[in-house]
């Protein structure tokens, strides 16, 4: 009883600071137990076994009867306990000890000491300023006092507190392992969605228990929920069946990889390789598998393109051998022809004469076609305006197309100039067209943006990285099969009817693109139309404009004087001889590069050399042209029948491209006459 807050008791359910008091009654005991004195001599001895303290205190707050463990358990002097000593010296003696805290010990003694008078039942703890936590049990004796019992808690209650201490920290560490694994979750999920590929696990029953947003994307799956996923449903009856095996082998605990077609949500059409690894318990037995699914269109059709470009190279030089040959063989008909033509002032032969040379002429043009897909014909490129000169094509055809057949032009404001031809670009623009309308095409659109081609988008397309003008031309036709489209490049391959066709206009266009060292792509499917891009490499300024109807000016004539005719085709030799004796010239003939320097170094009055660039021996038509140059040579003209312009390094000498007549011979040397 001898505790309370502020110095008296506090309710039962209260723990609060207490107070003890300690007395032992030591008194003879007589021998027989049925003697009062015997009797409470015993008694004292068995409380003082007691490990709880014990006091009663009468109806005057005086003290009657403790027990040794209330003296120990408080820490009392002896001499403070006797029989009759009041409940407020213990009070005092704890309030001025600082049992009670910090405050006045008066106010304290007063305040406790008046709950006392009250003998309310009471049960509460007590810490002491030592550690101690006692528990204070007091309860009312009718008609004699109050009795309390003093337990020492401190143990209990420090395990007490360890475990829930314990229970805190283990509660913290759930927390924040839960947190992590959340944030580990949520880093996974991010990963996971970010890789280009499509990610899932489904366990032994086919049950899909993970989905990365690489199936959102393609399937429009709800990968929150993959659980309700059916393989069967979003690949389509005829796809999981061909998949089906692979799945079945990575169930029974083997590493499978395969590649199948399959269709996206937005209707086109990918190749997918999937990859199965199965996940094995400690037990040995299948649980699920991983599933990775990669897309390999691109890569596919990147290889396709490769395998297309490397077949043109191939064909490219077959061709550029083969015009090489023609044109020597047609300059010798044309000059033939022309020459008998000419001393036929009669026109005798003339029906004769003008077919042949017509065919010889189509034969040229042919040839001059077979050298543009070869990319050996002589390209004059300058920034060109490509909307304007699509505009000036759709104009030109318009009326030549089918009532219903519509064509639509559209390009960004600002759009670049591109660094083409202009004339070489309309062909390509009305090859493209006719085409398109020879697939029955309703609507053909002509699109332009300006597009910078970067490392990892040249795929296939085998150009450098940089800014592009992009045109594509789509159509909605009869499409065309994986098949053609792979030979749709190659000269004389058409699908079009004998007579309606050569199969030139798609390889010129392809030869002319990739001369311009840009890049052009066929995408196509039946039934869906075509669709045809260009990348053209972005010019640095915009081409002044030149007027295309106005004719060259023609120089002045040049001056007659000694020619060195330098060619190794002796058929070619004698038409070109002739040629320049007509123009005027005296001619000297070398037929390869070793002659043609001997007769430099012997003949210093050489006005003209004309010189084939192809020619058998160390020394060809370029290294005799600069000889011929360092020995003061004033007109210098070479000639080719397979040549570009970037066949020689000689900016400043014109290029004769074979087969050519005497006209254009003389025309090229009023061009290029000497100032």
């Amino acid at each position: 009883m001898f505790a309370g807050r502020a110095g008296g008791f506090a309710p039962t359910s209260k723990i609060v600071p207490c107070e003890t008091l300690t007395t032992s009654v030591n008194l003879p005991l007589p021998a027989p137990l049925d003697d009062p004195l015997a009797r409470y001599a015993a008694l004292q001895t068995a409380l003082d076994l007691i490990d709880q303290g014990f006091t009663l205190i009468d109806r005057n707050l005086r003290l009657v009867a403790w027990n040794e463990s209330f003296l120990r358990l408080l820490d009392f002097p002896p001499d403070m306990v006797h029989a009759g000593a009041t409940f407020e010296s213990f009070i005092r003696y704890n309030a001025e000890r600082g049992d009670y805290g910090p405050g006045d010990p008066q106010a304290m003694v007063a305040e406790r000491v008046a709950m006392a008078r009250r003998f309310v039942a009471h049960d509460f703890e007590r810490a002491r300023p030592n550690g101690q936590v006692l528990r204070i049990t007091g309860v009312p004796v009718p008609g004699i006092g109050f009795i309390t019992l003093y337990s020492d808690v401190s143990v209990q209650r420090q395990s007490e507190r360890q475990i829930r201490e314990h229970a805190a920290e283990l509660e913290r560490r759930v927390a924040e392992r839960t947190q992590e694994l959340r944030r580990s979750e949520s880093q996974l999920r991010l990963i996971t969605d970010s890789i280009p590929a499509l990610i899932a696990y489904f366990d032994e029953q086919r049950a899909y228990r993970y989905l990365n947003r690489g199936y959102q994307e393609w399937f429009g799956l709800d990968t929150s929920q993959p659980e309700k996923v059916s393989a069967k449903e979003y690949l389509g009856a005829a796809t999981y069946q061909r998949i089906r095996s692979n799945v079945a082998r990575a169930l029974a605990g083997e590493a499978v990889s395969y590649e199948y077609p399959t269709e996206t949500i937005d209707g086109r059409s990918r190749i997918a390789r999937t990859t199965l690894i199965p996940e094995v318990s400690a037990e040995g037995r299948v649980v699920g598998c991983f599933e990775l699914t990669f897309d390999l269109t691109e890569m596919r059709r990147a290889e396709d393109m490769l395998a297309q470009a490397k077949k043109m190279e191939a064909l490219g030089q077959l061709t550029s051998g083969l015009a090489h040959d023609f044109n020597n063989m047609l300059t010798v008909i044309l000059g033939n022809l022309g020459a008998i033509q000419q001393a036929d002032t009669e026109g005798q032969h003339a029906e004769y004469l003008t077919p042949a040379l017509g065919a010889a002429r189509r034969g040229a043009e042919l040839i001059r076609n077979l050298m543009g897909f070869a990319r050996r014909q002589p390209l004059e490129a300058q920034p060109v305006d490509v909307c304007a000169a699509a505009a000036a094509v759709i104009r030109l055809v318009r009326p030549t197309l089918p009532p219903g057949l519509e064509i639509g032009l559209s390009a960004p404001e600002g759009l670049p100039h591109a660094w083409s031809e202009a004339s070489r670009l309309q062909d390509a623009f009305l090859n493209l067209i006719l085409n398109a309308r020879d697939a029955g095409a309703s609507q053909i659109r002509i699109t332009m943006v300006p597009h910078a081609l970067h490392c990892d988008q040249l795929r296939g397309l085998r150009i450098t990285p940089g800014p592009y003008v992009r045109i594509r031309v789509s159509d909605d036709g009869c499409g065309m099969t994986p098949a053609v489209c792979a030979r749709v490049f190659e000269p004389f391959f058409t699908t079009k009817r004998p007579g309606q066709g050569t199969g030139l206009g798609l390889a010129t266009v392809y030869g002319f693109v990739r001369q311009c060292e840009g890049a052009i792509d066929v995408v196509s499917t039946p039934g869906r139309g075509s669709s045809f891009t260009l990348w053209l490499p972005v010019a640095e300024t915009p081409a002044d404009a030149v007027d295309p109807g106005s004719p060259p000016l023609a120089g002045p004539e040049g001056r007659r004087g000694l020619a060195l005719l330098v060619e190794d085709e002796a058929e070619v030799r004698k038409v070109v001889r002739r040629y320049l004796v007509d123009l005027g010239y005296a001619v000297l003939e070398a037929e390869n590069g070793s002659e043609a320097l001997a007769i430099l170094e012997d003949t210093p009055a050489i006005e003209l050399l004309l010189s084939d660039v192809m020619m058998p021996g160390e020394l060809d038509g370029r290294e005799v042209a600069r000889r011929a140059r360092e020995r003061g040579v004033r007109r210098i003209v070479l000639m080719s029948g397979h040549a570009s312009g970037s066949d020689h390094d000689l900016a400043d000498v014109p290029l004769l491209t074979k087969p050519f007549d005497q006209a254009a011979l003389a025309q090229l040397l009023r061009d290029h006459a000497p100032h």
